[in-house]
């Protein structure tokens, strides 16, 4: 994230492992890399019909198995079942994943226990851990001319987490904040293969629900589907097909459900521009243009644009910016005079910058490069105010640690501060906190004697854009580890953070963490630091690099690299935003 600089760094092993594990593709970027549609299956299974004469637990064994079938299919799946559960059942209602299970057990009812199962949604999206009382499945035998059949099966496909890794893909599907102003990244689960594109559009079809309705919006008209599939002609056009009966929309509407589709879409190379069709007539912009590139959605990126990839920081109490090799004063007042400011936000196109005061209890307010312009303190009789946080929209996030908890607030010119309610986040003991750039997302390490736990909660907007409160704050599991000490956090991408902890001994670690908590193994950055480090510098942008703050210098983490020598009087780095 951003804080006062130290700890050697005695070594730094990076790694970017692929254990069984829920998918979470490479390091330090966007869930969602782009590969190609024809990037084939790590393995084939076509597993066996029913056996005749199979005893029951035999049949629920080979009804799970079934439901591995790669290529993707449930018609074997539904042998083992009665004639009326087959016509009834409903795999595509969620996704059950688990790390173990018990052997069948039973005649006429047969159970099964799961150990380490967790539940994804029909859209894909991870669900969390499945109850505990929820983790023993039973299904009801009955005898169907003369054979065992399975006559009350759970609606899900239930899967070994294994297979789930082989099986299927993270991406993810670009909704609109509220003022459709940017768009924001929900990272799901699809199935890989030759249909990712087809999966990617059927998946965004179905939009945000419920907790997310004040979070995010679509663009797309509510009740379309895919007409069969996504075509892909051979010189790489997307036909994107839709039908519903509903009205073409608007001009602007159409834009942006353009760049919503452009932008999911483009996570599958195959693709190098596409056309969508609303039954049967083509959506065209107000431009004419009706074949559309797939960057048409960049210009909304919710890593945003025109953020600048500078760093900024506090060298002598004065506000420093530029290259980690060649950080200058900058020529605003908190460049030219010190203000007594132990931690600054810059806001994301690195004009207005935010400090804190050395004593926690105020924040001051200024132009980065203007050299007259005023300081303003917008917040003043703070207990120990965190490090602050800009958004997309110039909204100044702020915790304040108080004696009975942290308290979030936001500021912005035209409504001033506000305080904004985060269940399971106010009234705790927070000990550090970012805000996504496209402002839909608040991560907080809630510090326990016992492990800190690492939340994150949806933050809900108005129509106007103004924040009304968060969903109640999610943990962020370790899958891996017990709970650890967090040292520092920051973005890695607009849809994971990276987080330094402590490991075991003197042992530390760097490694990424995905923010709807899927369980991820060791996917992803991986590096083992041999003595403890107090800062981390990395921003959502793939190509910003990632850092950490050592006593012998800033180095880049994924490369090992000293990038820039030792300066006792730099007390604090960050890249914009926070």
């Amino acid at each position: 994230m951003r804080g006062g600089l130290g700890a050697l760094l005695g070594c730094l092993a990076v790694v970017t492992t692929g254990c069984v594990g829920i998918p979470v593709d490479g390091p330090i970027v966007e869930a969602g890399t782009t590969v190609g549609s024809g990037e084939g299956l790590a393995l084939y299974n076509d597993p066996p019909s029913p056996s005749p004469g199979a005893p029951p637990t035999d049949i629920v064994k080979g009804f799970l198995d079934a439901q591995t079938a790669i290529p993707l299919q449930t018609n074997t799946a539904e042998e083992f079942l009665t004639t009326e559960e087959a016509a009834t059942w409903q795999p595509e209602l969620r996704t059950i994943t688990y790390a173990g299970a018990s052997l069948p057990q039973g005649s006429n009812r047969v159970s099964i226990e799961l150990d380490g199962a967790n539940q994804i949604d029909p859209r894909g999206s991870w669900l969390g851990p499945l109850p505990r009382d929820a983790q023993e499945l039973g299904f009801t035998m009955e005898r169907e001319d003369g054979e065992w059949r399975i006559a009350d099966a759970p609606d899900a496909l239930v899967v070994p987490e294994s297979w789930f890794s082989q099986a299927y893909r993270r991406v993810s599907l670009h909704y609109l904040d509220p003022t459709a102003s940017i768009l924001v990244p929900e990272p799901v689960f699809v199935p890989r293969g030759d249909q990712l594109g087809s999966s990617l559009v059927d998946a965004l079809l179905k939009g945000p629900r419920g907790r997310l309705a004040q979070v995010q919006r679509s663009a797309i008209p509510a009740g379309l589907e895919l007409d069969l599939s996504v075509s892909l002609t051979e010189d790489g056009i997307g036909e994107v097909n839709l039908i519903g009966g509903v009205s073409m929309p608007t001009d602007e509407d159409a834009a942006l459900m353009v760049a919503q589709i452009a932008r999911t879409l483009s996570q599958d190379s195959a693709y190098t521009g596409f056309r969508v069709d609303i039954d049967g007539e083509p959506v065209t912009l107000s431009s004419g243009l009706t074949t559309f590139p797939m960057d048409q959605g960049d210009a909304l990126d919710p890593a945003a644009p025109q953020a600048t990839s500078l760093v900024f920081g506090l060298r002598e109490g004065r506000l420093v910016s530029g290259t980690p090799g060649a950080l200058e004063p900058t020529t605003g007042p908190m460049g030219t005079e010190v203000q007594d400011i132990r931690s600054v936000g810059v806001n994301l196109t690195g004009a207005r910058v935010a400090g804190v005061t050395t004593d926690g209890a105020r924040v001051l307010l200024s132009e980065v490069r203007t050299p007259d312009a005023g300081v303003t303190e917008i917040v003043r009789g703070g207990t120990d105010l965190l490090p602050p946080v800009w958004d997309f929209a110039d909204r100044l996030w702020l915790v304040n640690r108080t004696a009975t908890g942290a308290r979030v607030s936001v500021y912005d010119d035209e409504h001033g501060l506000q305080e904004v309610p985060f269940r399971g986040v106010t009234g705790e003991d927070i000990s550090q906190f970012l805000v996504s750039r496209d402002g839909s997302r608040l991560v907080a390490v809630l510090d326990r004697p016992r492990g800190d736990r690492v939340l994150v909660s949806r933050i809900r907007y108005n129509a106007r854009g103004r924040a009304v409160g968060g969903t109640r704050a999610r943990e962020i599991a370790w899958d891996d580890q017990t709970r650890p000490r967090v040292l520092d956090i920051s973005w890695s991408s607009p849809t994971s953070i990276v987080v330094a902890h402590r490991l075991t001994g003197d042992l530390h670690q760097v490694r990424t963490m995905t923010v709807d908590g899927a369980s991820a193994g060791l996917s992803g950055l991986a590096a083992t630091v041999q003595e403890r480090p107090r800062s981390l510098v990395s921003s959502p942008r793939a190509t910003d690099p990632v850092y950490v703050a050592t006593r012998s210098g800033l180095l880049d983490v994924l490369s090992g690299s000293l990038v820039a020598p030792p300066d006792p009087e730099l007390t604090f780095l960050t890249y914009v935003g926070g």
